[in-house]
């Protein structure tokens, strides 16, 4: 196993130049999970020096002499796995699975794989998640007891994200998750309005997160101004290539999204869908182009190759771990040292969580409980890429109102940093101006800086404001006549003031962002953040100063 972007096709073909070298085999057959993974292979192949036809079909059943071997999916190993025993057990093959994990998407394509390559000379398994969301077991993968008596997916090596940046393999990835007050109206009439990153229930936090994708709300547009604001500054710090990515939840979202990057770029982005014959033609020429952005619904995945990526805009209500992972990986390979990474994505607590895990590593368990859906499954692709006509049950049941962004937290090296900003702010632009080379190291000092910086700034403006109201007090002049602060006003104040706090909080005991806001409700009583009242907010600010 080797984490996402840490180069498992050069070493796949490292391992192959070898046998072949030494004569261990005398023929190569790579699997992948996709049409597109096949041609990247043969690519990545004939620039080592071994030819493989990744035009290879069933009904052929043969290839020129000139190859040295062929690249194949997994679904044409499972239509005819009697053919690639064959071919398999005629010649001393090495057999390179690639993505092994998908080798249990069915029970065929499992058992055809065992079938067909269980004769290899040699076999290769490569994953950057060993993972699955169901209880398929791995063809040629290991299971092995764990404390609980589940059987758990054993690697025979293992090359995580920790080791591949220490090594300067894969980019430093900083995460800027953005909170904001999303208000919604459901098909009683009834409106609500809750804050992402706030305790919610699971209704609350998907319709909230739905409202904060909008492209019609005031979320979408400022976070994309936000990610290209950090593009630009990659480029002029020395990325000079660097390009962008946002992942929509459909292909409706994805035009939306385009028309938006548009406007303030001033350029139209490219756009990919998976149900557009073209699509991978797309990717490769976004590759190898000077194009800052590129749209894709959902299908920009596992073994992607696009390695000038370096900002991406995570504008998806996709949460699954496997989801996640294969998409950070998009972004994670390094082409020279100092090259850092970018990622703006929705402050729910689900993401927030992953981004801080991102160098855990994870196995396949099988029979374990309460197991989460998959993130690529093939139905959800596809709901993903259909045009609709007509809304659907989810988009019946509320109206999206629109919603704010602000900028919550930074995550990198699994710590937190910042606190609470609004967009288009100095605070703000304090972290989409960070440097665009960095070393790890390098990352985390001047995000400690800068946080440290925003503390003491809040704290001058608290002794600031207590000084002003002493003196006022204290003078026995006339009152000016001030025109009164209006309830909007007041409480978008009051909300920034409390959400500094909790930023300051979180710094000094780690608890998350959520848990303290959770705490301060159930101390001091009532509803979310976003829909409480002036003296609510007010209380829970005096209760969060005493604690």
């Amino acid at each position: 196993m080797a984490t996402p972007g840490a180069g498992k096709t050069t070493f796949g073909l490292r391992v192959a130049a070898e046998l072949l070298a030494d004569r261990t085999v005398e023929s190569v057959t790579v699997v992948t999970p996709t049409e597109h993974l096949k041609h990247q292979w043969a690519l990545a192949a004939g620039g080592a020096g071994i030819p493989l036809d990744s035009n290879f079909s069933n009904s052929d059943g043969t290839t020129s002499s000139d190859y040295r071997g062929v690249v194949v999916t997994y679904a044409q190993v499972a239509a005819h796995e009697n053919l690639h025993r064959l071919r398999t057990e005629r010649r001393k093959t090495l057999v390179v699975l690639d993505e092994i994990h998908h080798g249990g998407d069915a029970k065929s394509w499992g058992d055809a794989i065992r079938e067909a390559f269980t004769p290899a000379a040699r076999r290769l398994t490569l994953t950057g998640t060993p993972f699955r969301t169901d209880d398929s077991p791995i063809p040629f993968v290991s299971y092995e007891p764990d404390a609980d008596g589940a059987l758990r997916s054993k690697a025979d090596h293992t090359y995580g994200y920790a080791e591949a940046l220490r090594d300067g393999v894969v980019r430093p990835v900083v995460f800027l998750a953005y909170s904001g007050e999303a208000r919604w109206r459901t098909s009683a009439g009834e409106e609500f309005a809750a804050r992402l990153g706030e305790p919610l229930t699971a209704e609350q936090t998907a319709r909230a997160w739905r409202t904060a994708l909008d492209p019609a709300g005031e979320w979408i547009p400022s976070v994309l101004q936000a990610a290209d604001t950090r593009l630009t500054q990659l480029r002029r710090d020395g990325i000079r290539d660097a390009g962008g990515l946002v992942v929509a939840s459909d292909q409706n979202n994805a035009r939306a999204y385009a028309k938006i990057l548009h406007r303030i770029t001033g350029v139209e982005p490219v756009v990919v869908v998976s149900d557009d014959p073209q699509a991978s033609s797309r990717i490769a020429e976004f590759a190898e182009s000077d194009d800052r952005w590129m749209i894709a619904v959902r299908m920009v995945s596992e073994g992607v190759d696009v390695p000038r990526l370096a900002v991406g805009v995570y504008a998806t209500s996709a949460s699954t771990p496997l989801f996640f992972a294969q998409l950070v990986g998009r972004f994670v390979r390094a082409r020279r040292s100092g090259e850092t990474a970018s990622i703006f994505l929705p402050s729910v607590p689900v993401l927030l969580e992953l981004a801080s895990q991102l160098e855990a590593d994870r196995d396949h368990v099988l029979g374990k409980p309460h197991r989460e859906k998959e993130g690529w499954d093939d139905e959800l692709l596809a709901e993903a890429n259909r045009e609709r006509d007509e809304p659907g049950e989810e988009e019946k049941a509320y109206t999206s109102l629109g919603a704010d962004a602000e900028l919550d937290q930074v995550i990198y090296d699994g710590s937190s940093f910042g606190t609470a900003a609004f967009a288009t702010t100095e605070d703000e632009q304090d972290y989409l101006g960070l440097p665009g080379l960095l070393e790890p190291d390098q990352v985390r000092a001047l995000l400690q800086q800068r946080q440290q910086q925003q503390i003491q700034e809040v704290d001058q403006r608290e002794t600031a404001d207590k000084a002003a109201k002493a003196t006022e007090q204290s003078t026995r002049q006339e009152p000016r006549q001030q025109q009164p602060e209006g309830v909007q006003e007041r409480l978008k104040g009051l909300r920034k003031e409390l959400n500094n706090l909790v930023s300051l909080h979180h710094y000094r005991t780690k608890k998350p962002h959520g848990a303290i806001h959770n705490e301060l409700r159930k101390t001091c009583g009532g509803p979310p953040t976003a829909m409480a009242t002036i003296e609510q907010i007010e209380e829970r600010i005096a209760t969060l100063r005493s604690w």
